[in-house]
Protein backbone atom coordinates (compact mmCIF):
# COMPACT_ATOMS: atom_id res chain seq x y z
CA UNK A 1 0.00 0.00 0.00
CA UNK A 2 1.44 3.33 -1.07
CA UNK A 3 1.17 6.45 1.10
CA UNK A 4 -1.33 9.08 0.01
CA UNK A 5 1.12 11.85 0.96
CA UNK A 6 4.77 12.09 1.99
CA UNK A 7 6.05 15.17 3.80
CA UNK A 8 9.75 15.99 4.03
CA UNK A 9 9.93 18.33 7.02
CA UNK A 10 13.20 20.25 7.32
CA UNK A 11 14.68 22.57 9.88
CA UNK A 12 16.53 25.61 8.51
CA UNK A 13 20.33 25.70 8.40
CA UNK A 14 22.62 27.28 10.95
CA UNK A 15 22.03 30.98 11.56
CA UNK A 16 24.34 33.94 12.06
CA UNK A 17 25.33 34.72 15.64
CA UNK A 18 26.74 32.06 17.96
CA UNK A 19 25.05 33.35 21.11
CA UNK A 20 22.39 30.96 22.41
CA UNK A 21 19.26 33.06 22.77
CA UNK A 22 15.54 32.56 22.15
CA UNK A 23 15.19 33.78 18.55
CA UNK A 24 11.51 33.11 17.93
CA UNK A 25 10.33 35.73 15.44
CA UNK A 26 13.66 37.61 15.32
CA UNK A 27 14.44 37.52 11.61
CA UNK A 28 18.06 36.33 11.61
CA UNK A 29 19.60 35.13 8.32
CA UNK A 30 21.43 31.90 7.61
CA UNK A 31 25.18 31.90 8.08
CA UNK A 32 27.43 30.86 5.19
CA UNK A 33 27.82 27.51 6.93
CA UNK A 34 24.04 27.24 7.20
CA UNK A 35 23.62 27.87 3.48
CA UNK A 36 26.22 25.18 2.73
CA UNK A 37 24.37 22.72 4.99
CA UNK A 38 21.10 23.27 3.14
CA UNK A 39 22.81 23.07 -0.27
CA UNK A 40 24.17 19.62 0.64
CA UNK A 41 20.78 18.45 1.87
CA UNK A 42 19.04 19.82 -1.23
CA UNK A 43 21.37 17.88 -3.54
CA UNK A 44 20.94 14.75 -1.43
CA UNK A 45 17.17 15.08 -1.76
CA UNK A 46 17.46 15.74 -5.50
CA UNK A 47 19.21 12.37 -5.88
CA UNK A 48 16.58 10.77 -3.62
CA UNK A 49 13.78 12.12 -5.82
CA UNK A 50 15.54 10.87 -8.97
CA UNK A 51 16.32 7.42 -7.52
CA UNK A 52 12.75 6.73 -6.44
CA UNK A 53 11.15 8.49 -9.42
CA UNK A 54 9.18 10.82 -7.18
CA UNK A 55 7.12 13.74 -8.40
CA UNK A 56 7.08 16.30 -5.57
CA UNK A 57 4.72 19.25 -5.94
CA UNK A 58 5.88 22.18 -3.85
CA UNK A 59 8.07 23.58 -1.08
CA UNK A 60 6.25 25.30 1.78
CA UNK A 61 8.24 27.55 4.09
CA UNK A 62 8.00 29.76 7.10
CA UNK A 63 8.42 33.39 5.95
CA UNK A 64 11.26 34.04 8.42
CA UNK A 65 14.57 34.53 6.57
CA UNK A 66 16.39 31.52 7.99
CA UNK A 67 13.66 29.15 6.83
CA UNK A 68 12.75 31.03 3.64
CA UNK A 69 16.34 31.06 2.38
CA UNK A 70 16.50 27.33 3.12
CA UNK A 71 13.28 26.90 1.15
CA UNK A 72 14.66 28.95 -1.75
CA UNK A 73 17.74 26.73 -1.95
CA UNK A 74 15.59 23.61 -1.89
CA UNK A 75 13.04 24.87 -4.43
CA UNK A 76 15.78 26.01 -6.82
CA UNK A 77 17.63 22.69 -6.60
CA UNK A 78 14.46 20.63 -7.07
CA UNK A 79 12.85 23.03 -9.59
CA UNK A 80 9.74 23.41 -7.43
CA UNK A 81 7.43 26.28 -6.59
CA UNK A 82 8.03 27.91 -3.18
CA UNK A 83 5.17 29.18 -1.03
CA UNK A 84 5.63 31.03 2.28
CA UNK A 85 3.07 30.32 5.00
CA UNK A 86 2.74 32.51 8.13
CA UNK A 87 1.31 29.53 10.00
CA UNK A 88 4.73 27.79 9.80
CA UNK A 89 6.59 30.49 11.74
CA UNK A 90 8.63 29.60 14.79
CA UNK A 91 7.08 30.02 18.21
CA UNK A 92 6.98 33.65 19.37
CA UNK A 93 8.79 34.19 22.66
CA UNK A 94 7.58 37.80 22.94
CA UNK A 95 9.70 39.85 25.34
CA UNK A 96 12.03 36.91 25.88
CA UNK A 97 13.32 37.04 22.31
CA UNK A 98 17.00 37.90 22.08
CA UNK A 99 17.61 36.76 25.66
CA UNK A 100 19.51 33.75 26.96
CA UNK A 101 18.20 31.51 29.70
CA UNK A 102 20.20 33.21 32.48
CA UNK A 103 18.98 36.64 31.38
CA UNK A 104 15.37 35.40 31.45
CA UNK A 105 15.82 33.99 34.96
CA UNK A 106 17.28 37.32 36.09
CA UNK A 107 14.77 39.64 34.37
CA UNK A 108 11.61 37.52 34.62
CA UNK A 109 12.08 35.22 37.64
CA UNK A 110 8.35 34.80 38.39
CA UNK A 111 7.44 34.16 34.75
CA UNK A 112 10.29 31.70 34.42
CA UNK A 113 9.04 29.75 37.43
CA UNK A 114 5.52 29.69 35.96
CA UNK A 115 6.98 28.36 32.71
CA UNK A 116 8.91 25.68 34.58
CA UNK A 117 5.76 24.61 36.41
CA UNK A 118 3.51 24.63 33.32
CA UNK A 119 5.65 24.49 30.14
CA UNK A 120 2.76 23.69 27.79
CA UNK A 121 0.21 26.34 28.72
CA UNK A 122 2.46 29.19 29.85
CA UNK A 123 3.24 31.92 27.32
CA UNK A 124 6.08 34.45 27.77
CA UNK A 125 4.97 38.11 27.92
CA UNK A 126 3.55 38.96 24.46
CA UNK A 127 4.53 35.49 23.21
CA UNK A 128 2.93 32.12 22.47
CA UNK A 129 2.45 29.02 24.58
CA UNK A 130 3.44 25.58 23.32
CA UNK A 131 -0.27 24.76 23.22
CA UNK A 132 -0.96 27.73 20.93
CA UNK A 133 1.85 26.64 18.61
CA UNK A 134 0.39 23.13 18.62
CA UNK A 135 -3.00 24.43 17.49
CA UNK A 136 -1.59 26.28 14.48
CA UNK A 137 0.71 23.36 13.64
CA UNK A 138 -2.32 21.07 13.49
CA UNK A 139 -4.13 23.62 11.33
CA UNK A 140 -1.16 23.80 8.94
CA UNK A 141 -0.97 20.02 8.54
CA UNK A 142 -4.72 19.69 8.09
CA UNK A 143 -4.61 22.25 5.27
CA UNK A 144 -1.66 20.53 3.57
CA UNK A 145 -3.16 17.03 3.81
CA UNK A 146 -6.42 18.30 2.35
CA UNK A 147 -4.64 20.07 -0.54
CA UNK A 148 -2.22 17.35 -1.64
CA UNK A 149 -3.00 13.75 -2.56
CA UNK A 150 -0.75 11.01 -3.96
CA UNK A 151 2.24 13.30 -3.89
CA UNK A 152 5.27 14.46 -1.96
CA UNK A 153 5.90 17.93 -0.54
CA UNK A 154 8.70 19.69 1.31
CA UNK A 155 8.46 22.04 4.29
CA UNK A 156 11.27 24.25 5.62
CA UNK A 157 10.52 25.45 9.13
CA UNK A 158 12.01 25.65 12.62
CA UNK A 159 13.14 23.47 15.50
CA UNK A 160 10.31 24.48 17.80
CA UNK A 161 7.36 24.02 15.47
CA UNK A 162 8.92 20.85 13.97
CA UNK A 163 9.15 19.30 17.43
CA UNK A 164 5.51 20.15 18.10
CA UNK A 165 4.40 18.67 14.76
CA UNK A 166 6.31 15.44 15.40
CA UNK A 167 5.16 15.24 19.00
CA UNK A 168 1.53 15.52 17.90
CA UNK A 169 1.92 12.93 15.14
CA UNK A 170 3.59 10.48 17.53
CA UNK A 171 0.82 10.96 20.10
CA UNK A 172 3.32 12.19 22.70
CA UNK A 173 2.45 14.73 25.42
CA UNK A 174 3.69 18.21 24.52
CA UNK A 175 5.74 18.22 27.72
CA UNK A 176 8.09 15.85 25.87
CA UNK A 177 8.93 18.02 22.86
CA UNK A 178 12.60 18.31 23.82
CA UNK A 179 12.98 14.55 23.67
CA UNK A 180 12.90 15.07 19.90
CA UNK A 181 16.19 16.36 18.48
CA UNK A 182 16.16 18.81 15.58
CA UNK A 183 19.64 19.69 14.35
CA UNK A 184 20.25 22.45 11.83
CA UNK A 185 19.20 21.42 8.30
CA UNK A 186 17.82 18.09 9.48
CA UNK A 187 15.20 16.10 7.55
CA UNK A 188 12.14 14.34 8.97
CA UNK A 189 10.06 12.08 6.73
CA UNK A 190 6.37 11.51 7.41
CA UNK A 191 4.15 9.23 5.35
CA UNK A 192 0.38 9.60 5.48
CA UNK A 193 -2.05 6.82 4.70
CA UNK A 194 -5.13 8.99 4.31
CA UNK A 195 -5.04 10.80 7.68
CA UNK A 196 -2.90 8.21 9.50
CA UNK A 197 0.77 9.19 9.86
CA UNK A 198 3.81 6.92 9.92
CA UNK A 199 7.10 8.56 10.93
CA UNK A 200 9.84 7.14 8.69
CA UNK A 201 12.72 9.36 9.83
CA UNK A 202 13.46 11.91 12.55
CA UNK A 203 16.47 14.28 12.51
CA UNK A 204 18.28 12.91 9.48
CA UNK A 205 21.40 15.07 9.27
CA UNK A 206 22.44 14.42 5.68
CA UNK A 207 24.84 17.36 5.37
CA UNK A 208 27.39 15.79 7.73
CA UNK A 209 30.48 14.34 6.11
CA UNK A 210 29.58 10.70 6.80
CA UNK A 211 26.78 11.00 4.21
CA UNK A 212 29.05 12.32 1.44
Amino acid sequence: MNPTLVIYLLRHGQTEGAKKVYKGHIDVPLSKEGEAQVEKVAHFLKEHVKKYELKPEIVYSSPLKRALTSGEILSRTLSLKLKAEEILKERSFGKWEGLGINEIISLYPEDFERWRQNPVRFSPPEGESTLEVSKRAKEALKKIIKTHKNSQIFITAHGGINRVILCNLLGMPLENIFRIEQDFACVNIIEFYESEPVIKLINGVFWKNEYF
